[in-house]
């Protein structure tokens, strides 16, 4: 299977189509976070049950995305990618007709194997249709998409659940869905599948539920404790299904995941440093707001105004980083973007209480530097690293590590940040300290805790970014 040519003006309708797809799917993950407490109210249900609004739309796009990734490239690209926008878009319909909490959650697992679909094959569809040369420059929309939804997220959630209800922030998806749908059928070029390879149902169930042991467990580990029986007997359990998923690759003849894909030093090493990365990132989007409301008493308001600064940056360094990997060795470029985001990282390490809000923004805004930086020449090093017939399955794996990374970052973020503010009080209180102090001088230590662990990952990923191996810019 050959990688299409396209005239620019038909490549960027391609890439428009993907843009919109990963921009809804991407939304719906932060969107939805600043209605909790409304959604909370409307069912009279506690938070920890609320929460899983965003756990399962989280939990199960992460568990699938292999999947979908390998049905795109046995069936073709295109048809799964319609196939998840129509899922996306009934799913999203379901949301906001729900009259419980339990069918809002089942309704957001539905929109999630939408959204999975959706996630797991746009990069495969853009290289696809996309030259070698300006891979990275066309996989600049990505990352682009995903921060003007992460922009837009809060903001947006915030008006409509404010005139409109909670359920409009999902309604707003339905005709944005038909519209993505109608433009994709009309745009997207048929990529032919290899039906003659069957589809490993055992490989993927395998995996689908090694991934579900290991993810809830770690979601939930923040509540219940790392030492908690049912965190540990399950992640140990998803480990262990997880062996047997190698086990049973190995021996298939037609694998979901080809392991031999593993033994490309570029391809495993992109994939490490993308995960360490977005680890990293999330302890911000999990960090900075308690910081922020919590103890320096700002509104909700104005602290999405601040944490914008980020993302922002993101979607204004990410296209000229991509034209730029074009160009040039990307494992540099990765490295110094992840350099430069490390850098920010220890920085938010040094918040204490009285942090004018001018340098808050300075620091976020050089990890959004580091992060825009390192984006879309690491994802362009995967998708470039591979075989045509395995782009979905690469597609799919850089989705996959950038959801998993979200999981693990907000798991262990959360815990190191709660466990050390709880040690950090009670040594104050046990030392006679006063009471207006020890907030004062416990928030800022757990903050620190939390970002030097960022900073430390971070500066893993430049170490796996150098030692990837050279990128080839041949088609």
């Amino acid at each position: 299977m050959e990688e299409q040519s396209f005239s620019k003006r038909h490549s960027l309708q391609v890439i428009f189509a993907v843009a919109i797809g990963t921009f809804m799917s991407a939304l719906d993950s932060s969107i939805v976070n600043i209605s909790l407490p409304v959604i909370s109210n409307y069912f009279s249900i506690s938070l920890t049950t609320v929460e899983w609004v965003v756990f399962s739309y989280l939990i199960i796009i992460t568990s699938l995305l292999l999947t979908f990734g390998r049905l795109g490239d046995i069936y073709g690209h295109k048809k799964i990618y319609i196939t998840g926008l129509i899922i996306f878009t009934a799913g999203s319909l379901f949301c906001a007709l729900s009259p419980g909490i339990i069918l809002l959650v089942a309704s957001r697992i539905i929109q999630a194997a939408g959204a999975g679909m959706l996630m797991s094959l746009g990069p495969a569809i853009i290289t696809i249709n996309s030259p070698a040369k300006d891979r990275g420059k066309a996989l600049g929309a990505i990352a682009v998409s995903v921060s003007v939804a992460l922009i837009a997220g809060p903001v947006l959630g915030g008006l409509l659940t404010s005139y409109f209800g909670w359920q409009s922030i999902f309604y707003i998806n339905v005709p944005v869905g038909i519209a993505a749908l109608i433009w994709s059928i009309k745009i997207l070029p048929v990529t032919k599948g290899q039906k003659k390879m069957p589809f490993d149902f055992a490989g993927a169930v395998t995996l689908f539920i090694s991934l579900l042991a290991i993810i809830i467990p770690l979601s939930l580990a923040d509540k219940f404790g790392w030492t908690n029986p049912f965190i540990i007997s399950s992640i140990a359990a998803g480990a262990g299904l997880f062996v047997l998923f190698v086990f049973i690759e190995k021996k298939s003849s037609f694998p979901m995941l080809d392991l031999e894909l593993f033994k490309n030093r570029l391809f495993t090493m992109s994939n490490i440093a993308l995960l360490f990365n977005f680890v990293a990132q999330f302890a911000i989007s999990i960090i900075m707001p308690f910081y922020l409301i919590q103890f320096r008493g700002m509104e909700s308001s104005e602290a999405g105004l601040i944490m914008i600064a980020g993302p922002a940056v993101v979607m204004l360094i990410a296209p000229v980083a991509g034209y730029i990997s074009d160009r040039t060795d990307t494992r540099y470029l990765s490295s110094a973007g992840m350099a430069v985001a490390s850098a920010g990282l220890f920085l938010l390490g040094t918040l204490k209480a009285d942090t004018p809000v001018w340098l808050i923004i300075f620091y976020l805004a050089v990890c959004g530097l580091g992060i825009g930086i390192f984006q879309t020449p690491n994802n362009s090093a995967i998708m470039g690293a591979v075989a045509p017939q395995y782009k979905g399955i690469a597609s799919s794996m850089l989705a996959t590590m950038r959801n998993l990374g979200m999981v693990l970052g907000a798991a262990f973020a959360g815990s190191i940040f709660s466990s050390r503010l709880k040690y950090l009080m009670s040594a104050l209180e046990a030392q006679g300290t006063a009471k207006d102090a020890i907030t004062n001088i416990a928030y800022p230590g757990a903050v620190r805790s939390a970002f030097i662990f960022a900073g430390v990952l971070a500066s893993a990923a430049v170490i796996v970014s150098l030692v990837r191996g050279r990128q080839e810019k041949s088609a």
